[in-house]
């Protein structure tokens, strides 16, 4: 870590001298001190001070943490975009909470002044990189046996503090590493096969679970659910949560904990997706208002960026209609053709449709 944080601190002085002045890139691992509050300022951007390179935007000075263990710990930084393995990986659950890091979502804020007036500037984080210099993807998308039943190893008998340990000796080259190859591969929509081992592992606790079989056989879902919280969740090895199994599905909305037990047990064969409920749910307002043909295309619309985007929410709630005229979901054409149907549908949403199923 040492090394490499020495390296690229070398590298980013001689691509922007004087900028940075060795804070480029910062080692954060345990043989250095205040490393715990190291991360800590990263994740919230004040770490060395605030970068100068775009006047407004609020981001460490420092761009990179070299560490060997802090991502793998809960370490929380919603706006990492970049991801750097630069060593093997074995263990499924470390890769799984390594890579967790980058599927954090954010939206990136910036404030400039432009002409005597103060611009505002919103990007979503959309996507991450993760550069795998020791095939640890491939390793583990084509080669970890997930059906593996490993043997624990011998109870020792002694009263000794235990061995010795193992010596692994170090090897240093000074000879150019040049890149052989880059290849850019995006992940699908099914996600990674380790995401995929992951809820399936977790579906068979469920089913092995007779505490929650029990439950749900009786009905009593919150019972179940209460149980998966404080007995399966966030305990180790496998730290299962709420969060990580939503990832593991690629799911794009927020899935329940009772859609989980229903899915595992056979209640349900799969998750439906953000648009599939927002067909169910538009559905059941056209059963109960009854709205001309003419209007139904205009309502489908209105209905979906009402339910999914809090903007429009705000919007029409403060009767701010003005800022529909940047607005790319809805514009006051729209809200004009709704007719009375853009007061119905607000009030229809608030008292029927479960808003957190969309976020």
């Amino acid at each position: 870590a040492r090394k490499l944080t020495q390296q690229l601190n070398e590298y980013a002085d001689s691509m922007f001298p004087g900028k940075y002045n060795s804070d480029f890139a910062v080692q954060v691992t345990s043989i250095i001190p205040d490393a715990q509050q190291f991360s800590i300022s990263f994740s919230n951007n004040n770490l060395n001070g605030h970068t100068k390179v775009l006047e407004g935007y609020i981001s460490s000075k420092t761009r990179v943490c070299v560490t060997v263990g802090m991502m793998t710990t809960g370490y929380d930084c919603e706006d990492i975009i970049n991801l750097c393995l630069m060593r093997p990986i074995f263990s499924p659950t470390d890769f799984i909470q390594i890579k967790g890091r980058g599927t954090r979502t954010y939206t990136f804020f910036h404030k400039i002044k432009e002409d005597g007036y103060m611009e505002e500037y919103k990007k979503d984080k959309e996507n991450f990189k993760l550069f795998d210099f020791f095939a640890t993807c491939e390793y583990f998308e084509e080669k970890f046996n997930y059906d593996e039943v490993l043997e624990l190893p011998p109870t020792g008998t002694g009263s000794g503090g235990g061995g010795g340990g193992i010596n692994i000796d170090e090897y240093e080259t000074t000879q150019p590493d040049p890149l052989s190859s880059y290849v850019e591969s995006p992940v699908g929509l099914h996600g990674m096969k380790i995401d995929r081992k992951f809820y399936e592992q977790f579906e068979e606790t469920l089913k092995n679970d007779d505490t929650v079989r029990e439950h749900y056989e009786r009905g009593d879902m919150k019972a179940a659910e209460e149980h998966i919280r404080e007995e399966l969740f966030d305990k180790p090895e496998d730290f299962f949560n709420l969060e990580k199994l939503r990832k593991a599905v690629h799911l794009d909305r927020r899935l329940w904990l009772w859609e989980i037990i229903e899915k595992a047990f056979g209640g349900i064969d799969r998750f439906k997706s953000k648009d599939e409920l927002l067909d169910e749910e538009l559905d059941k307002f056209v059963s109960i208002h009854k709205p001309g043909a003419s209007h139904i295309s205009q309502i489908r619309n209105f209905f979906n960026a009402y339910v999914t985007d809090n903007e429009i929410r705000d919007i029409i709630e403060n009767k701010e209609y003005n800022r529909l005229a940047t607005n790319p979901k809805v514009t006051i054409a729209d809200l004009k053709a709704l007719e009375e149907w853009r007061d119905v549908v607000p009030e229809y949403v608030k008292d029927y449709v479960s808003l957190n199923t969309f976020i």
